[in-house]
């Protein structure tokens, strides 16, 4: 009888490799498995024999975060979307996280990745996804397109899901800087109420602390750019002798942090989800920050991982 071997729950793992850096790319949702360097890895990833644990280092689209309800109007029609976060009745991070992706093309330090995501009653748009995930000198590079393929305006908001770690250095002891000057108040279910600054509160990371004992799943706006007007979280040692940042172009306004309080087992607060947003949670019913694609239309961001201080 003719046996088959077991097929790994994110299916097609596709390696990346240059100057010391190695990713691990994956074809259910497209997304990060992990990311080394030097043998250091950098991303709190997981195993090709498990499903994907906590969104980790899933490519988030349609929308980001939570939509109360999973309603929403656009256009001047109503849609209602799979509740798939049902305990607290909204819908979570998008369609795109759990179907297979296409691999486009495969080099030593480079593979690219496509998702042709067809439309459906509750979210009537067709789009054409494209990744290109890379490595080199500068670490890792994620390079993303969206297509709008209908008819009609599309509504669109785009996030990833990497949770970053440094090996050996406790959540408690990472010293971490957010470039947020404000951040969303949330109800009980995580969902935003308003929005206040955080300077002089406890949720100001604006310049390098230790995160300590605060528990987060926070949104920060009000970003502070950089030169070149993208922004980046950045994660050091309390001795400075390591360090990784994450960085966003200047399409992505907004950071998710989340000190995985709410995972279990050991992944328990192992790491810290570092997720650049194009809008803040809820955007399709508050239209804040929310991408309007034209038929035809193409978005295009770009992030990375770098290591070191």
């Amino acid at each position: 009888m003719e046996t088959t071997q077991p097929r790994s729950p994110s299916g097609a793992q596709w390696t990346i490799a240059a100057a010391g850096h190695e990713a691990v790319i994956v074809e259910v949702g497209g997304g990060l498995r992990t990311y080394r360097h030097d043998g250091v890895d950098y991303l709190d990833g997981y195993a090709a024999d498990e499903i994907c644990p906590g969104g980790t280092g899933q490519v988030l689209a349609p929308w980001p975060n939570r939509i109360r309800d999973g309603e929403y109007s656009f256009g001047g029609r109503s849609y209602a979307l799979p509740l798939t976060e049902p305990a607290r009745h909204v819908a979570l991070h998008g369609l795109v996280n759990w179907v297979p992706w296409r691999l486009v093309e495969q080099a030593d330090d480079a593979v690219t990745v496509e998702y042709e995501m067809p439309p459906i009653p509750a979210y009537p748009w067709a789009l054409r996804l494209w990744t290109r995930w890379s490595v080199g000198a500068d670490g890792l590079r994620a390079e993303h397109e969206v297509v709008n393929e209908s008819a009609g305006e599309a509504p669109f908001g785009f996030s990833v899901h990497p949770y970053l770690q440094l090996p050996g250095v406790p959540v408690d002891d990472l010293v971490m800087r957010v470039p947020g000057r404000t951040r969303l108040v949330v109800d009980g279910r995580l969902l935003p109420i308003g929005a206040t600054p955080v300077a002089g509160t406890k949720y100001d990371w604006t310049t390098p602390r230790p995160i300590g004992d605060a528990v987060l799943d926070n949104t920060f706006g009000g970003v502070i750019r950089d030169a070149d007007g993208g922004s980046a979280v950045t994660l050091t040692a309390p001795d400075d002798s390591a360090g990784v940042r994450l960085w966003a172009d200047p399409g992505f306004g907004w950071w998710q942090v989340f000190t995985g309080d709410a995972l279990t087992g050991e992944r328990h607060r192992r790491s810290v989800a570092v997720e650049p947003m194009t809008c803040p949670p809820d955007a399709f019913r508050s239209g804040r920050d929310l991408i309007t694609l034209a038929p035809g239309e193409t978005w295009r961001g770009t992030w990375g991982i770098r290591p070191g201080v």
